[in-house]
């Protein structure tokens, strides 16, 4: 199936989805009200990209892989995707593709690691996807911050990474979940305040957004969320497919 564009020559996310799945019609745009979201620009050729963030993007890499474009080091989720497709489709621009996530983390687990991550790899594009344990493991109390908390380490971390990168661009993925598996009215509207952060934070840095919330709560009205994920946190294989084409779209890819 090929993918629609859903991306306004304005530079803009379209009110419409593109579903990458056969046998999913889009919905009406009547539907739809979310903000629209700012896009990242056309990839040099010779670009490093950097997918960063916690057990979404880590995905199950293998740690000990650190050469560019390896598949057992980009993980099974929306890196190998977005990687696979444009390493096979743009194999002249010498792209070099890495996946730094690691599962469990929260914003001041990456900046433990941020130096040796993302700093000294000097990505020319670096995607973030970081916030919803920030808000999970104080369901077990196994963290504490707030939404205060996280938007000022978020924000701080950015601002680290434009003073040591100054021509970077950061894409900020909202933080998501389903309503499904660990995901019960307990985490709302808690949860829902992280993802106003992400916004603001991405929109003081500015970093292009990419509205995954509005996507995935679009793409659960024509299958479950199950379908999707599992657990309401992790994506499935329909879910990584899902991140990536945005993720791709966004990029005009």
């Amino acid at each position: 199936m090929k993918r629609r564009t859903f991306l306004e020559t304005t530079g803009v996310l379209s009110a419409s989805v593109a579903l990458p799945f056969p046998g999913l019609r889009p919905l009406p745009d009547s539907y739809f009200s979310a903000p629209r979201s700012r896009t990242l620009a056309p990839l040099d050729s010779g670009s490093t990209i950097l997918f960063q963030g916690d057990s979404i993007t880590d995905c199950g890499r293998d740690r000990t892989a650190a050469d560019p474009n390896a598949t057992t080091a980009l993980g099974t989720g929306y890196p190998l995707l977005i990687a696979s497709r444009l390493l096979a489709e743009r194999a002249e621009a010498g792209y070099r593709f890495f996946n730094r996530g690691v599962s469990g983390n929260t914003v001041p687990d990456c900046d433990a690691r941020w130096q040796a991550d993302t700093l000294a790899l000097a990505p020319d594009v670096i995607s973030i996807l970081i916030g919803v344990n920030d808000y999970w493991h104080t369901l077990n109390g196994s963290y504490k911050g707030t939404a205060d908390d996280y938007e000022h380490q978020f924000g701080a971390l950015l601002a680290r990474t434009r003073a040591a990168l100054p021509k970077v661009r950061i894409v900020i993925l909202e933080p998501f979940v389903l309503r499904a598996g660990v995901v019960t009215d307990q985490w709302f509207p808690a949860f829902d305040d992280r993802r106003k952060v992400a916004r603001r934070v991405a929109d003081s840095a500015g970093a292009s957004f990419l509205c995954t919330q509005d996507l995935f709560d679009r793409l659960s009205r024509q299958a479950a969320p199950t379908y999707w994920s599992a657990d309401g946190v992790h994506p499935t294989a329909a879910g990584h497919g899902a991140i990536a084409d945005l993720w791709m779209e966004a990029a005009g890819l």
